[in-house]
């Protein structure tokens, strides 16, 4: 087999070791193989540096090993090209799992081109990441802060929200708060409520009269919602921070704001997760496969077997199902028009991928083309139906399977 990389270098990484293989092909065909083992802390990672380098080693391949593997990739990534390796590609032979052959596994396929390296973003974006990821970890830790506090008050007999339609909104809050300073009467509890509300103040009333203690479920919300305000001010600061990194990127993430579903929020989270250099994804269909939103292959003796997608990028797919769900919301567009037609004929959650796989099809078309999004309109399957050109198309196809040759002249 041909040898694309004659000195490269697998690495099998841990937690607090790293064992490093190095192989040279020599002039006879042969090779050689040396392997060390390094710890993972920063003098020892700059020792294996050295050691890559006194071997002129030009390529480096690891695998993937939950969040281990950074360190490692970081400090060699400026002086050598890194592969970072899907660990499913690279298993050995079963009943030969050691440390050490595994890193001289890994160095075998890097010199052999059998493995693909996954996509690493650049510096500035990794950092992108980190933000956007910790905002959405704060903002899932507020949403079940709040349903344990929904919790509580249905535990006390207080059925708030089945009148108002938020527990935290401006009415809500000021009764929680006077409940917790010890405030019992419904009737005054009920006058508190602003807005709309105030129209349904005998529902309130009711709604009111449960069983809440302030020396006891006073306590208990009161620390509730010290979290919920922790994780409002975390959320507020970490906005403030992505707004200032993003300043560069602010007229891309106006253009893929105009994706009919797409918010400020996932256009930050599809800039942080893919990017704005699409040459690592040549085509569309590579964006979407390397996402994990389209039907992988796989077929064996001639049969087409389960075509589900791959798990992917998690923060990817989280956010662009949240913007699928609101395009579906939306009115006389594609994404709204493609979704009602694909649940039709296959159900909720295949429609749901659709539209994601739409989405993201559009980011890849605006960012390597530099433009906005142009919606098909609401009637464009109708309108593609009823095409003559299509018509024409079916009507020829037809007639050549009756074994049928067919020349079509426009009629003058």
């Amino acid at each position: 087999m041909e040898v694309l990389f004659p000195r490269c270098a697998g690495l099998d990484v841990h937690r607090d070791t790293v064992a490093a293989a190095v192989r040279v092909q020599t002039g006879s065909g042969r090779a050689t193989t040396e392997v060390r083992t390094f710890a993972t802390t920063g003098g020892s990672l700059g020792l294996l540096a050295d050691w890559l380098a006194q071997n002129k080693v030009t390529i480096v391949g690891m695998e993937s090993t939950g969040v281990y593997w950074k360190p490692v990739f970081y400090m060699l990534e400026d002086r050598f090209e890194c592969w970072l390796l899907n660990a499913a590609h690279v298993r050995n032979v079963p009943g030969r799992k050691t440390d050490v052959a595994d890193a001289a596994w890994i160095a075998d396929l890097v010199a052999h081109g059998l493995v693909r390296a996954s996509f690493v973003p650049p510096k500035p974006f990794r950092d992108l990441r980190d933000l956007t990821r910790a905002r959405r970890t704060v903002v899932e830790e507020k949403t079940r802060e709040v349903q344990r506090l929904e919790k509580l008050m249905q535990d006390a007999g207080v059925t708030l929200t089945s009148v108002a339609s938020q527990l935290l909104g401006v009415s809500g809050r000021a009764i929680l708060d006077e409940m917790i300073g010890g405030e019992t009467s419904p009737e005054y509890l009920a006058d508190l409520a602003r807005g709309r509300l105030r129209g349904k103040i005998p529902q309130l009333v009711d709604a009111l009269a449960g069983r809440f203690r302030s020396g006891h479920h006073g306590f208990l919300a009161a620390q509730l919602l010290e979290r919920i305000d922790l994780c409002d001010e975390q959320i507020e600061a970490l906005d403030h921070r992505l707004e200032v990194m993003l300043a560069p990127f602010q007229e891309t993430l106006d253009r893929i704001m105009t994706i009919t579903g797409v918010g400020a929020v996932t256009a930050t989270v599809l800039v942080a997760e893919v990017g704005v250099d699409m040459s690592r994804f040549p085509t569309a269909g590579h964006l979407a496969s390397w996402a994990g939103i389209c039907p992988w292959n796989h077929t064996s003796g001639g049969k087409s077997k389960s075509g589900r997608t791959r798990h992917g990028n998690k923060w990817l797919r989280t956010a662009l199902t949240e913007a699928a769900h609101a395009a579906a919301r939306s009115k006389d567009t594609y994404l709204a028009s493609h979704h009602a037609q694909v649940r039709g004929r296959c159900g909720v959650i295949k429609a749901v991928g659709a539209t994601r796989h739409d989405i993201l099809i559009a980011y890849w078309h605006i960012i390597i083309n530099d433009t906005v999004y142009h919606d098909l309109g609401g009637d464009w399957h109708a309108r593609r139906r009823r095409s003559p050109e299509r018509r024409k198309n079916t009507l020829v196809t037809e007639l050549e399977k009756l074994g049928y040759t067919v020349t079509v002249t426009p009629a003058a």
